[in-house]
């Protein structure tokens, strides 16, 4: 048995990729699709280095690490931490980040065969140590994940997220019928002005999803990381490459209005789940985003079947439109005793606060109460 550090994702054989429940922004498709369209490596600052623990030759267990030299894209805020060991005069970055980039998703972090977790957590602390970095840090595992990364000294940090749950709803009326009577108005009103704009939505899935719609989807999505004066993680390589080699994952949603396509959102399904991933729009319509990124998500998850639809990270005001809140979960390694004690204290500190604060966002529920009328 030993551990091997790859050179990326393409270094790593597709048949020694380890199989089974990882999901797909684990998969070695989605994440060498990243890597070979640019969106890490070279100067990005994500710097793909999965570790393999090999038995015989055999990859049994693998983390898809990456040394990272800033905390964008990653979902788990550490920037108090980076100013306080610039303060002392310390050098937090790099850092080891084990994650699937740009993607606030739970699922498994540590994949492969179960008996293989404990010496793969071993070698990422090795890492750590024998190199000189900061830290390690495994983002958005899973609770068992968590769990073993908890009994092997690494400190566990509380999130939160906003999820829908299917509850076997027959349409989009029926879950309507189920929240409290301002929410359900207010939903209607959002979904008619933008009916009323003159906008239609037609839904592509699978390889219904050509190449214009992936061109469409790249300027929409690069338009709003301008309005936003930020960078945007993704480009059209990336978006043709799943498109091509996950296509049965994809699905788009395109609005039109006028003759001319303005805006598109873009979800993944994984099992009976629907992920809202990215969207853009090319001109302005009032409550566009909530039509194209919930609504429309969350019509075809009820006509799929499918279990749930997790809209992406933070964002209150999903809310009041049917999501709830679900705690997420990381975990770090700090080399440094004293700066692992310190942080330590914080994450105590901060996991009373996000209780608090999970305990008053159920209390606003859009769900109707048995004290509340039609």
């Amino acid at each position: 048995m030993r551990l091997q550090l790859y050179d990326g994702v393409a270094a790593v054989p597709p048949s020694a990729w380890p199989a089974g429940d990882g999901g797909v922004f684990v998969g070695r498709e989605w994440l060498a699709a990243l890597e070979e369209a640019g969106c890490v490596g070279g100067a990005t600052g994500w710097q793909p280095l999965p570790l393999a623990l090999e038995r015989d030759g055999r990859v049994e267990a693998l983390a898809p690490a990456y040394l990272k030299q800033h905390n964008r894209g990653e979902y788990v805020f550490d920037w108090a931490w980076s100013e306080a060991y610039a303060r002392a005069g310390l050098q937090y970055y790099p850092k080891l980040v084990v994650a699937s980039p740009f993607t606030p998703v739970t699922g498994h972090r540590l994949l492969g065969a179960a008996d293989g977790q404990t010496p793969l957590i071993a070698g990422l602390r090795q890492l750590v140590d024998d190199n000189g970095l900061s830290s390690a840090h495994v983002l958005f595992p899973t609770a068992d994940e968590a769990r073993r990364l908890a009994d092997a000294g690494w400190l566990l940090r509380d999130g939160t997220q906003f999820h829908w749950r299917n509850r076997a709803y027959a349409g989009f009326d029926d879950f309507l019928a189920t929240l409290s009577r301002d929410k359900r108005k207010k939903i209607r009103q959002e979904r008619r002005r933008v009916a009323e704009a003159g906008v239609t939505v037609r839904t592509l899935a699978g390889a219904e999803i050509g190449d214009d719609d992936w061109r469409l989807f790249d300027r929409c999505y690069r338009q709003t990381y301008l309005e936003h004066r930020s960078a945007p993680y993704l480009n059209l390589d990336f978006f043709r490459l799943i498109g091509d080699r996950l296509a049965g994952h994809c699905v788009m949603f395109v609005a039109s209005a006028g003759g001319r396509d303005i805006a598109a959102s873009l979800c993944v399904t994984d099992g009976d789940t629907l992920y809202g991933r990215y969207w853009g729009a090319l001109e302005e319509v009032s409550c566009l985003h909530f039509e194209l990124c919930y609504y429309q998500g969350l019509e075809y998850a009820i006509a799929h079947r499918l279990r749930s639809f997790e809209g992406g990270a933070q964002g209150e005001h999903k809310l009041a439109r049917g999501f709830e809140p679900e705690r997420t979960v990381s975990a770090h390694y700090i080399a440094d005793a004293r700066f692992r004690d310190a942080i330590a204290g914080w994450l105590q500190r901060e996991r009373a606060g996000v209780s608090d604060y999970v305990d008053q966002l159920f209390s606003h529920s859009a769900y109707k109460t048995l004290a509340q009328d039609e």
